[in-house]
């Protein structure tokens, strides 16, 4: 596999592929831009299939850890750590400190957290070896239940800002919404569409879950292989990234897409096949950075009530990107990227 093509690994500022044989670490840091600031994006255990399977999700959430600070006007830049490894088995402390000292030579270049598979306390072992570390016990995001919370009402706002270009209207009362993925995010997705009227459908691969969902949210469940062909206003994307794809598109039954999934389209070029379907979608680093803005209220030492304030200014965003999207008439996926990169060259 030729990674460097496939990736364009020029874009990136560092790649690093760590192996610790003492406490069976190994692991990627991809770091794509500090030209704003550090790098600053999670940490994520996950089984990955090969080194290279791991190389290929670090480079790319880090590039939109790049894309998400620089559209949410925060002072730092793109990285990304993934560990190769079960976080239902694998984890220990000698791992999580091993990869703490990685993390400390790089002397700021990058800022890691957590993410899929990790917690406040794999981050209590990697602050023994670094400063560079955030959502640690006792911090703002630690719980995960704030960053969660924030990163779902960016969403919410951000499907009342597509509404609002589609109908001129922002209500959600009455309006299908199908969320699959109802991990924290997704179920706090749910508990604000809720309150503000909308009809839920739901999908995840835990049962119980769903019937949460049902339960607590008066929604419908759907299965996973049918949510992305559910008729509804709103597709919300909550899980799994490359979700939009050449298969999925012909079978959606939306107007608009908008979720808390990272890397949604699975090529760039199909946020312009929605474009060409008349589906309206709400770019995904764009409208889920509310979990970036509590790391950086963290690490500024703000309020919870200053990074919710950061966050509501997601809607004003995500409407300059489609007032972007009709002057140059570009899809709204090249139009947020539009719009980055001209932040990123100033």
């Amino acid at each position: 596999m030729d990674l460097r093509s496939l990736l364009n690994l020029d874009d990136y500022e560092r790649l690093e592929v760590i192996h610790d044989a003492r406490s069976g670490l190994t692991a990627v840091i991809a770091i794509h831009s500090t030209k704003l600031g550090p790098g600053l994006g999670g940490c994520r255990m996950w089984n990955y299939p090969s080194v290279e399977d791991a190389i290929i999700d670090a480079v790319r959430l880090a590039r939109g850890m790049t894309y998400k600070s620089a559209m949410a006007e925060l002072p730092f830049g793109g990285g990304k750590a993934v560990i190769i490894g079960d976080p239902g088995k694998d984890k220990n402390e000698r791992l999580f400190r091993a990869f703490g000292r990685f993390i400390n030579r790089l002397q700021g270049e990058y800022i890691t957290g957590m993410d899929v598979g990790t917690t406040s306390a794999d981050m209590d072992w990697v602050f023994q070896e670094t400063s560079y570390v955030t959502d640690i016990t006792g911090s703002l995001g630690a719980a995960g239940t704030f960053t969660a919370d924030m990163t779902a009402y960016g969403v919410f706002l951000a499907m009342k800002a597509s509404l609002k270009k589609l109908d001129g209207s922002e209500s959600l009362s009455g309006k299908v919404v199908a969320v699959q993925g109802l991990g924290k995010v997704g179920m706090f997705l749910c508990r604000y569409l809720a309150h503000a009227g909308a009809k839920l459908v739901v999908s995840d691969l835990n049962d119980e879950l769903v019937r949460k969902a049902v339960q607590d949210y008066g929604a419908r469940a759907a299965g996973v292989d049918q949510i992305a062909r559910e008729l509804c206003d709103i597709f919300s994307p909550c899980a799994l990234g490359g979700i939009i794809n050449d298969a999925s598109i012909p079978q959606l039954q939306c107007r608009i897409v908008a979720g808390a999934a990272n890397n949604q389209l699975a090529e760039e070029r199909h946020g312009d096949v929605l474009h060409r379907r008349g589906i309206l979608y709400a770019p995904d680093y764009v409208i889920n950075a509310g979990g970036i803005i509590v790391t950086a209220a963290e690490l500024n030492d703000n309020s919870p009530s200053y990074a919710r304030s950061r966050v509501e200014q997601i809607y004003r965003t995500l409407t300059n990107v489609f007032d972007w999207s009709d002057k140059h008439g570009v899809s709204t996926a090249k139009a947020a990227n539009q719009l980055t990169e001209q932040l990123l060259g100033e």
